[in-house]
């Protein structure tokens, strides 16, 4: 007798991924306001746009992974906050161009479905929609045994807002004499990651669960904090000021995102002295000898978000962001010169 093949049998358990789906409904169902109109489970989700305050309407999307700080997450067998990274990723990266977030949708694959797993993940991307100010709207979840060790997944993002036409920020108002302010980050925020690991687990040889005085914390502790969301602080100033720029400081660090917003004729310079590094920074540019360039061009050194701001408005702006409760520093200026960035 020929032995019974089905889809469980290929690694694909389709009773699990419906339990997965129950399990994350109240997390999804948390980010909900009257314009989402779908339930979960139809083949798309569905949301109400009003317009009518909007002139000119732009729509602005993004979409980002974790990369590998998932491996971190892995090792400690901790995935109630990767999500909120997922999100942020996504979220803040609309955001800088002047965007109001208003829905996201994710993207989760597996190796081996585990319905409470999946939930944790869901429950921090619900967490992070709701401190962005968006809703979850909908998503996948694909079980791909071959694809991924059964332990392993991976996720994505994918964030939509929107923008008055003649409010998005680009970099092209940018001019010699704006000042430029840094946002503190929680840490590292989700960059870096690949040399963070060879750093820590394969030339040092530490355990995820290892404590480090200097850090106060263990290595996952301090490494799996999820990115910071940015929403609130941006949507308060730019309800009061034109800001000239804004950079998310992801993958280049510092260096390469400030870069990319910089119209030609205008050259950033940032002052390395003018905000306190966590200590985190310092901690991992000791274990492996990193160079100081190279700090500045892989990690946010302590810096999430960037705002480039007209020197008239400097006073209102720190005001707004202290009253947001922003760690925020003056870290440089613009200058005339070619374009690009130059640490001090």
């Amino acid at each position: 007798m020929s032995q019974k093949i089905d889809y469980k049998s290929a690694g694909v358990d389709i009773d699990a991924g419906n339990k997965a789906v129950e399990l994350m409904k109240k997390h999804v169902k948390s980010t909900w306001g009257p314009e989402v109109l779908a339930e979960l489970g139809g083949f798309g989700g569905f949301f109400s746009l009003d317009i009518g305050k909007f002139k000119s309407p732009v729509l602005v999307a993004g979409t980002d992974g974790v990369g590998t700080k998932l491996k971190v997450a892995f090792m400690a067998d901790k995935h109630d906050t990767i999500g909120i990274d997922a999100v942020a990723m996504c979220v803040n990266d609309i955001l800088v161009c002047g965007a109001t977030p208003l829905f996201f949708l994710d993207y989760i694959a597996l190796g081996k479905m585990e319905p409470e797993k999946v939930a944790l993940i869901v429950k921090g991307i619900s967490e992070g929609c709701k401190e962005a100010g968006c809703a979850l709207i909908g998503g996948e979840t694909a079980e791909m045994p071959g694809m991924y060790d059964e332990n392993e997944y991976d996720i994505a993002g994918f964030a939509v807002g929107i923008v008055e036409r003649e409010k998005i920020i680009d970099g092209s108002r940018i001019n010699p004499g704006d000042l430029i302010f840094g946002l503190g980050s929680s840490g590292l925020h989700s960059n870096g990651f690949s040399l963070v690991r060879k750093i820590l687990f394969e030339i040092k040889g530490y355990d995820v669960d290892m404590y480090v005085p200097d850090l106060d914390c263990t290595i996952a502790e301090e490494i799996l904090k999820p990115t910071r969301i940015y929403t609130s602080s941006v949507r308060k100033v730019l309800g009061e000021v034109s800001l000239s720029g804004m950079a998310h400081i992801t993958g280049g660090g510092i260096i390469e995102n400030i870069a990319r917003i910089l119209p030609e004729g205008c050259r950033a310079l940032i002052k390395g002295d003018s905000w306190e590094r966590p200590v985190v920074f310092n901690w991992l540019q000791k274990m492996g000898g990193i160079e100081e360039h190279e700090m500045y061009r892989t990690f946010n050194n302590g810096i999430g978000l960037v705002m480039i701001v007209n020197a008239r408005d400097a006073d209102k702006t720190l005001g707004l962001l202290k009253d947001c409760g922003e760690k925020t520093f003056v870290i440089g200026e613009v200058v005339s010169g070619e374009s690009g960035v130059e640490i001090l």
